[in-house]
């Protein structure tokens, strides 16, 4: 993957040496402003995905002097700027790339994921909740993920296990999804419900050899406790007391056992 990377980038480069021009018929042809634009903004992308945000910043700026009304291009720069630490400027260039258009859900998702990190839930939930909308975006699935647990920040249990429930229906292997909808059922004593999707999780963690959360570790003890499968319940409590003491959920295992 990484000589795929520096073979890409390597064309990119050529392409803006020669002024950005395209040739056909052993002509070279000057591309529209569009076209300049584009090719701009998938240099910088390739720069941001390399990590040489002065380079990604000096194709934006290009693509800038062109046209300052491309959605995707202060998508990108927002995502710079993110990288950047100016996180206020990423905010305010995120919602300039959804002013300009509106159904750009890259942007969205993106500018929610800047909200769920500043701890604004309420704002990361309405972007994700418009994203989610969207039925032709890629990342739909995960966007419905990022909205269960935003409603979880809010506290809105009936919105996150609704969109828990989306995001595995879209994509059954999102064991986050997974892990957070048993814990959901189990909360409100659908046991047989969390064992279901608590054993879809497992699944996935086998076939990915995913090493188990400390979240998932005190949830498989509390819904295999239910059905007294102390085998699993044994293993599941050998880890968490094993190498998770300094965590919160092993100060709740711990209660849970002063209750049991």
């Amino acid at each position: 993957m990484k000589r795929v990377r520096i073979l890409l980038l390597l064309l990119m480069a050529g392409l803006a040496a020669g002024c950005v021009t395209t040739t056909t018929g052993g002509f070279n042809v000057e591309p529209s402003p569009e076209e300049a634009v584009e090719d701009y903004i998938q240099l910088a992308i390739a720069y941001y995905d390399a990590g040489d945000l002065v380079n990604a910043r000096r194709h934006l700026g290009s693509a800038l002097d062109l046209n300052v009304r491309n959605s995707e291009l202060y998508n990108i720069l927002a995502l710079v700027m993110q990288a950047e630490g100016d996180l206020e400027l990423a905010a305010e260039t995120f919602e300039r790339s959804i002013r300009i258009d509106r159904t750009n859900s890259r942007a969205r998702n993106n500018y929610a994921a800047l909200l769920y990190s500043m701890g604004d839930y309420e704002g990361a939930f309405e972007q994700l909740d418009e994203v989610t909308r969207d039925t032709m975006y890629e990342g739909r699935a995960f966007a419905f993920e990022s909205l269960g647990r935003s409603a979880l920040r809010l506290q809105r249990y009936e919105a996150a296990e609704l969109a828990f429930q989306r995001a595995l229906q879209l994509n059954g292997n999102l064991y986050i999804s997974a892990i957070e909808l048993a814990i959901l059922r189990a909360d409100r004593g659908d046991w047989e419900g969390a064992r279901r999707i608590f054993r879809q999780y497992l699944t996935t963690a086998e076939f990915y050899n995913l090493p188990h959360s400390p979240r998932a570790l005190l949830a498989g003890i509390k819904i295999e406790s239910k059905f007294q499968n102390r085998e699993l319940v044994d293993s599941f409590t050998r880890i968490l007391t094993t190498l998770y003491q300094e965590t919160p959920e092993y100060q709740e295992y711990l209660r849970l056992d002063d209750v049991n």
